[in-house]
């Protein structure tokens, strides 16, 4: 037994097909199936069931095609160690992004992320939190830009940024007049929500869907998989909706849309945005880079966030020096 071989049972596992393994493997058809007979025979178990020119991993034999999947991580771990070793900034990051972050903090981060990691070229995958996290424990990513608690020893995370959400509505909605909100003026049946799956469907209802039977806030019973169909909804009168900073400040402040987006007088109503990566990766130095240089360049779009410590200062300066006079 050798990793070549290792090689082809799994190309043979993932393509269902002898010939497209070995091209996918650059070598002959027959070559390739001599090596599984091989491997079969000095195993003495029928790693796949042949229907002519169509193959399926034997029932039995699924655990020996995930212990090879295992093994060749494990060589690419190596390898990866070895490149690290030489330059623990070169050589591609693959990374996870959650879709309420993705389309709204890439378009910023990546000019800067190619400014500082010409060595590493990013790959991104977007998807939902906890396929992410099993990517990122599985080795296919090193990391995943979550708004969550991973809640896997595994994993720890770095600091990108926090956040606050706002209330997204209409123009003509009652809610659209008030200055600020407070999370029990928004009544949990007009709350338009994402589908399951999303973390920030899960933020909405434990921050403004208390009152929410099920699970399910919106009285339309309308579920989303993307928060440009819920602003859409909202600009429509379906009802209200809960949406970060960056997402509405990448959009011009909703008035694209013809939607307004009003601040929550509760300053808990946030929040935070990290990157999940295991504990044993190889590539800390590059993830440490990457999130400082998301960190970088997410303050300019949430400035009108921040508390303004400044006036007060002033303010404290000017009562000293009339104590003084």
């Amino acid at each position: 037994m050798n990793l070549r071989d290792l090689q082809y049972v799994v190309a043979v596992a993932d393509h269902g097909h002898f010939g497209r393994a070995a091209a996918a493997c650059n070598v002959s058809q027959p070559t390739l199936s001599g090596q599984i007979l091989k491997l079969e025979a000095e195993l003495g178990v029928r790693i796949f069931e042949r229907e002519g020119r169509m193959v399926a991993v034997a029932a039995r034999a699924e655990p020996i095609v995930e212990h090879a999947r295992r093994a060749l991580a494990a060589v690419a771990e190596v390898a990866a160690a070895a490149r690290g070793a030489r330059d623990p900034l070169a050589g591609p990051l693959r990374i996870g992004v959650i879709p309420t972050v993705g389309p709204y903090l890439l378009p910023h981060a990546l000019p800067a992320l190619i400014r500082d990691l010409p060595q590493a070229p990013i790959a991104i995958v977007e998807d939902l939190t906890a396929r992410l996290l099993s990517l990122v424990i599985e080795r296919k990513i090193d990391a995943a830009v979550i708004a969550t608690d991973p809640g896997d020893r595994k994993l720890e995370v770095m600091p990108l940024y926090e956040e606050p959400f706002l209330l997204v509505a209409a123009p003509d909605h009652p809610l659209a007049a008030r200055a600020m909100i407070a999370p029990d003026d928004v009544d949990p049946e007009a709350l338009l929500l994402l589908a399951d799956g999303h973390c920030l469907r899960d933020q909405a209802i434990a921050l403004c869907g208390r009152g929410a039977a099920g699970g399910r806030a919106a009285g339309s019973d309308i579920s989303a998989t993307s928060l440009e169909t819920l602003f859409q909804l909202a600009a429509a009168g379906y009802g209200v909706t809960l949406a970060p900073q960056l997402a509405i400040e990448s959009r011009g402040g909703g008035a694209i849309a013809g939607l307004v987006a009003r601040p929550f007088v509760d300053r808990a109503m946030k929040r935070s945005v990290t990157l999940a990566f295991r504990r044993d990766s190889t590539r800390r130095a590059a993830l440490a880079r990457f999130a400082a240089s998301v960190r970088v360049a997410t303050p300019i779009f949430l400035r009108e966030a921040r508390p303004p410590a400044a006036p007060v200062k002033r303010k404290a300066k000017a009562a000293r020096r009339k104590r003084r006079a």
